[in-house]
């Protein structure tokens, strides 16, 4: 008896909290948590991550949105940041207040992933800018245990380099670093930076990948970073995720099912489980 979650055409699920996930039609085997840059939303890249599921069917895509709080380097507005940047310097991003928290964040997200199934090395952190740095910073300081099977950082850079240590797991993390030669607000320097701070440490695979472009993506940059994706995560059935049966389902799990089938607009006003189950097993597919 095939489960619900695995029927096809679930596509893109946007919550509450501004998280858009990229549905694949299929069980999952792989998934990117991709973020996006200071300022900006989940919905910021939500076109790439669809675009890139296209072409790989088998990933599951997760872009979280980063809380709003104010942001010194730009007089205090608060705006979605992952962290405060002071400003763009190496020095004045030696700290970087909130981002543990973000981190801590990232890593909620890839726990509740593996409790449905998935691996962690089945797992990648991806990000531009900002959300690069974040990549970067959570990616490689992960234990052995939880080791994940690559980062790719987009005009990012190296964050909060006083809390940051690069883990035994993270030496050997596969990392695409694509970056602009002419980018005025993540200098190039900043990339080389990294580059050899990080290979200083004993990172073993770091790729730095230069384009001669602002601070921006084009699409042979992302044409690129998706070749990346499925060198890191090939398809394979072995790891899929296979979600539990409807009649097995908890609360949480229905509303969860209920979202992802496109159902939310029938379940209004439901409440009792049996309801629920009920709505999920009227249109299984």
């Amino acid at each position: 008896m095939a489960s619900f979650a695995s029927a096809p055409g679930s596509g893109t699920i946007r919550t509450g909290d501004g998280t858009v996930t990229v549905n694949p039609s299929a069980p999952y085997s792989g998934l990117v948590i991709l973020m996006h840059g200071l300022g900006d939303s989940a919905e910021g890249f939500a076109d790439v991550a669809e675009m890139w599921a296209r072409s790989a069917p088998h990933i599951k895509f997760i872009l979280p949105t980063a809380p709003t709080q104010p942001v010194t380097l730009n007089g205090g507005f608060p705006m979605p940041s992952w962290y405060d940047i002071i400003g763009l310097s190496e020095r004045s991003n030696e700290n970087c207040e909130g981002i543990e928290q973000s981190r801590d964040t990232v890593i909620k997200i890839m726990e509740e992933e593996n409790k449905q199934g998935l691996a962690y090395d089945r797992m990648m952190l991806s990000g531009f800018s900002q959300g690069g740095a974040m990549s970067l910073f959570t990616g490689l300081q992960l234990p052995a245990e939880k080791k994940i099977a690559g980062v790719l950082a987009m005009s990012g850079y190296l964050a909060g380099a006083k809390q940051f240590s690069l883990s035994d797991a993270g030496k050997t993390t596969p990392v695409l670093h694509c970056h602009g030669t002419v980018d005025p607000m993540v200098q190039f320097p900043m990339a080389k930076k990294t580059e050899s701070t990080l290979k200083e440490a004993g990172i073993e695979n770091y790729e730095l990948k230069a384009y001669e472009i602002q601070h921006t993506v084009i699409p042979e940059e992302l044409a690129y970073a998706l070749d990346f994706i499925k060198r890191c995560l090939p398809p394979d059935e072995s790891c899929a995720v296979k979600e539990k049966e409807i009649d097995e389902m908890s609360v949480k799990e229905l509303k969860a099912a209920i979202r992802k089938g496109g159902l939310g607009s029938q379940a209004v006003g439901l409440v009792e489980k049996s309801e629920l189950r009920n709505l999920l097993k009227e249109n299984k597919k």
